[in-house]
């Protein structure tokens, strides 16, 4: 029984219409919140972005919002993650998603097209009055409504070239790294903080490799390894895309200086830049070097996050997503705890009032995102994966003849501490849909 009865439910605003506010907004109106509204700094949605993984626990919440046949059309149910030295060598293979046990599949999608499923879901569902795009929050104020309910705690989010704010009685931060809504809470954090690996992404068509439902990271040096993924199935002709990622440690100079926002992360780059990490790997089942030089377009980024925060609230006022808790990729998990983050909070606000509900969020989600957070800094397996290499750094036939296999196991408890739930947890756990 939602605590509100027939009272009118909290107005609630949410800046940032990424995967994280969108599946909020979808998480609230399915919990019967629909006083609704999502405040987008761009002027228009726009496709934009690379690959992403869904863990099975991100995917449970989308099917339970209804969107599982939408996401299983434009996704690749992915089966296997599997490491490799850069002469093609298998290191490790795991199951993934179904594969691994869990009820739901692991998901590998173009996050523009999983965006583009959410946005779609946002205006059918809470109609495109929902929808303010154009709106770049600058700050919120507390306190009581000039002529409003005696008592009543509101919110005011100034947004940039609106003369009027907007008040709500609920406002939710999913702005992103960069959150205007954190910076408020917490004026003297500064920048994201950068640790000198620098990240090439792209997105190039091309022949699936292995089963086409694989995961590789490859090489796995001190200094570079990249990760490859299809993130669509195979068309007419044979082809499908395939998300690729290229890390390096460059000691350029360059990492805390980008971080702080100093260099032009959104410039496209010549694929030569990123081959010049490369010289010398070879594999028989993926031509890493023709996918990227048949890549459209090249992004290099930093690899960044931020450190975990005491709270996510300030009064009616709360983080969720990448605002609250910003995640190196190296598990694969960001869009993912987002989503749960979504869920989750949906689930307490339509079971208690607004101050209650936030402290359970938090007090749920908060020491779990730290947690992981944690392990993402360990860049783990990494360490296990660098042994290889020192060990046989002209490749090898059998794994086994240079790491013994307990040694090897460890890699599998490592991912599982990246993702943060194994599958006897997720598929036992009570669902967060709320009956309206």
């Amino acid at each position: 029984m939602s605590p509100y009865g027939r009272k009118k439910s909290p107005r609630i605003v949410i800046t940032g219409a990424g995967i994280g506010g969108l599946t909020t907004a979808l998480s609230l109106h399915a919990a019967g919140l629909d006083d609704v509204l999502v405040v987008e700094a761009c002027p228009s949605l726009r496709a934009v972005g690379a690959g992403i993984n869904l863990q099975p626990a991100a995917v449970r919440e989308l099917t339970e919002l209804g969107l599982a046949e939408a996401l299983d059309g434009v996704a690749v149910a992915t089966a296997r993650l599997e490491y490799h030295h850069r002469y093609g060598g298998l290191i490790w293979s795991e199951p993934r998603g179904r594969a691994a046990g869990y009820n739901w599949p692991q998901y590998s999608v173009h996050r523009a097209h999983l965006q583009d499923i959410l946005l779609s879901a946002v205006r059918n569902r809470l109609g495109p009055e929902a929808l303010v795009t154009g709106g770049r929050l600058v700050r919120y104020e507390q306190g009581r409504e000039p002529g409003g309910e005696p008592g009543r705690h509101t919110v005011r989010a100034h947004v940039a070239g609106r003369p009027s704010p907007f008040s709500c009685d609920l406002l939710i931060g999913a702005d992103g790294i960069n959150s205007a809504v954190r910076a408020t809470m917490y004026p003297d954090e500064g920048p994201p903080l950068g640790n000198g690996i620098s990240m090439w992404r792209g997105v190039t068509e091309g022949p699936p490799f292995l089963d086409g439902r694989t995961m590789v990271i490859v090489g796995c040096n001190a200094r570079v390894k990249a990760v490859a993924y299809p993130v669509s199935r195979p068309d007419g002709s044979g082809r499908c895309l395939l998300n690729w990622v290229v890390e390096s440690r460059t000691d350029d100079g360059l990492g805390e200086e980008d971080a702080r926002g100093g260099a032009d992360w959104d410039r496209a780059v010549p694929p030569e830049e990123v081959l010049a990490h490369l010289e010398g790997w070879s594999s028989d089942f993926l031509d890493l070097h023709g996918i990227i030089a048949g890549a459209p377009r090249i992004g290099r980024y930093p690899m960044i996050d931020r450190d975990p925060l005491p709270s996510w609230t300030d009064g009616r006022v709360v983080l969720l997503g990448d605002a609250a808790h910003p995640l190196y990729p190296t598990g694969s998990n960001g869009a993912s705890q987002a989503i749960v983050d979504a869920r989750v909070l949906a689930y307490e606000l339509a079971h208690h009032d607004v101050d209650e509900a936030l402290s359970r969020y938090e007090a749920a989600r908060l020491p779990q995102t730290t947690g992981l957070l944690a392990a993402h800094r360990r860049l783990e397996p990494d360490p296990v994966l660098r042994q290889v290499e020192a060990l046989a750094p002209n490749g090898f036939l059998d794994i086994r003849q240079v790491l013994p296999e307990e040694r090897l196991d460890g890699i599998k408890s490592c991912t599982r501490q990246v993702t943060g739930v194994d599958a006897t947890a997720l598929n036992a756990r009570s669902s967060w849909s709320v009956a309206v």
